[in-house]
């Protein structure tokens, strides 16, 4: 339930090591409150969640315009097992790297935040509309990490309106 309007009932889904699943429906369907739900980030529900540790990337980027995109991963950095600088390298923003993000393209900000996946070593992606603001080259990027990330036994779930690979699991919310 979510705002006294019932979202969803009898969900299940089950993700193995390896396993990317797509969550489609409708917009307000529950997509974003079902990541949310996984993430702990949102507890008024019914039943029960199991998952592994997880990063969350939200439908915004989250990513604050007075600071740099280093600025911006500094605290990622520290808590994960990467390099920042490599991060914005390897997600197309070297050149950009002590920009303050308020000059970067929305595009670009989505790029700073999808970096923030590569800091950390958490078996789970959560993703809300991860091509979101990105163009061709960034939607492709999206979908190597992804498969990258699965290939190397992690798992990804993603809300989502358009196909982020084609072996995906679906879990199709009705309104």
């Amino acid at each position: 339930m979510r705002g006294g309007r019932r979202l969803f009932k009898d969900v299940s889904l089950a993700l193995n090591a390896g396993e990317c699943a797509e969550v489609r429906g409708a917009n307000g369907s529950g997509k974003s409150t079902l990541l949310r739900s996984v993430a702990g980030l949102f507890s008024g529900y019914q039943g029960a969640i199991e998952s592994a540790p997880c990063a969350y990337l939200g439908h915004k980027s989250g990513v604050a315009a007075v600071l740099s995109p280093l600025e911006n991963l500094h605290f990622h950095e520290q808590l994960g097992s990467g390099s920042a600088a490599d991060a914005l390298v390897r997600v197309g923003l070297g050149g950009m790297l002590d920009m303050p993000c308020g000059r970067l393209s929305e595009g670009q900000r989505r790029r700073v935040a999808l970096a923030r996946l590569l800091l950390g070593d958490q078996l789970l992606w959560l993703l809300d509309e991860p091509l979101t603001a990105l163009d061709d080259e960034g939607r492709t990027l999206v979908r190597q990490l992804v498969a990258e990330h699965c290939g190397g036994g992690g798992g990804v779930l993603c809300a989502t309106h358009q196909e982020l690979v084609g072996a995906a699991k679906r879990l199709q919310l009705v309104t």
